[in-house]
Order: structure tokens, then C-alpha cells, then sequence
């Protein structure tokens, strides 16, 4: 698979999952697979093979034709309720995705909140592109190579992707972000 269709099957795959109320583990049990498959596909971390794929949609239930086949939404949307922003994020983060129902996105855009204590990941991120961010709320510990910043309210970050970077809430309250980046990689 290349890349956009690693993109296309991870998108497709959480927003089908969300769409039925399913957790992560929720739609691994279902399916039978390991508990962190879902999320190693949704992070693009893992190309599932034609029969995980089958295994995992069983657990919906939904046929391969109707997940690759079926419209996001209508290209033309211009405006997005907060109902509609698909959580991509885990425990302790949300992630929301604005117009996740679009096809072919140039950027991508979040709504992000983590809790207190709760990080990006324990590796570091790189990945094509360049991002932004704003923090609406609380503080935020970034980490772009080898530089650590702590922001606050109304600070805000811009650097090139393929810098290793992390992302930590250090505060006692939620931090609240809304960032970009370009190209999508959700």
C-alpha cells in the first residue's frame, strides 16, 4: 500500500469504528485480533494484510466493497458542528479531527486535549510536512529535537514535521490546542 492508502485504510477504519461507538479494544475483541492492532492501523504504524482487514471489519460488521467504497461526506461541506469532529486520539487525549469526512484534505486540522500528565507518545513523531498549533489552554511541554519549550495560553509553535517532536501536558489542568498541519497525516 502507499502511503494515502495506508492514510485512506487508517481514517476509513476509525471513522467506521467511531461511527458504531466502538473503543479500540472494543473492535479488537470483537474481531479477534490483538489489542493493539486497531490502534497500530490507525496510527499508520501497521498495513494490515486483505484477511486482518477482513477479520477486523467482521467485527462491525461491514464487507470489504462497502469500507472501501462508501462517501465520507460531501466534498462541499464548508462548515463542521462539533458533532461531527472525529476523535482520533486515546486515553487521556482527544484528537478531534475537523472535516475528517473530506477526501483528499491538504491540511489537516485538531482540536486537541490532554490531560493532565498525558503525552503525545513515548517516541518521538516525524513525519512529512510542516505543523502548527496554538494553546487555547493550560501548558504545554513541545519538544522539537533536542529543544524543550514550555507554552502557555496563547503561545504558539511552527516547525518542519520531519524534526523528531513531542508533545506533554506538564500543567495540572487540561491543555487545550488547536493545531494544523500539512499534508495530513490523519
Amino acid at each position: 500500500m502507499t502511503d494515502s492508502a495506508d492514510a485512506m485504510v487508517a481514517m476509513r477504519l476509525r471513522v467506521v469504528r467511531r461511527s458504531k461507538g466502538l473503543s479500540q479494544r472494543e473492535l479488537a475483541r470483537r474481531a479477534g485480533v490483538g489489542s493493539g492492532t486497531i490502534s497500530q492501523i490507525e496510527a499508520m504504524a501497521m498495513q494490515p494484510s486483505v484477511s486482518v482487514l477482513k477479520k477486523i471489519l467482521d467485527g462491525i460488521p461491514m464487507d470489504l466493497a462497502s469500507f472501501f467504497s462508501f462517501e465520507l461526506a460531501e466534498e462541499k461541506a464548508r462548515v463542521f458542528r462539533r458533532s461531527e469532529h472525529v476523535n482520533i486520539g486515546a486515553s487521556g487525549i482527544k484528537y478531534l479531527l475537523i472535516a475528517a469526512q473530506r477526501r483528499d484534505r491538504a491540511i489537516q486540522m485538531l482540536h486537541e486535549f490532554y490531560d493532565p500528565g498525558r503525552d503525545s507518545g513515548r517516541h518521538a513523531l516525524s513525519h512529512q510536512g510542516e505543523e502548527c498549533g496554538v494553546i487555547i489552554a493550560g501548558q504545554l511541554e513541545v519538544t522539537i529535537g533536542d529543544e524543550v519549550h514550555l507554552l502557555n495560553a496563547g503561545d504558539a509553535y511552527y516547525f518542519t514535521s520531519t524534526t523528531p517532536h513531542r508533545f506533554r501536558n506538564i500543567g495540572d489542568t487540561v491543555c487545550e490546542v488547536v493545531s494544523a498541519c500539512t499534508p495530513p497525516t490523519f
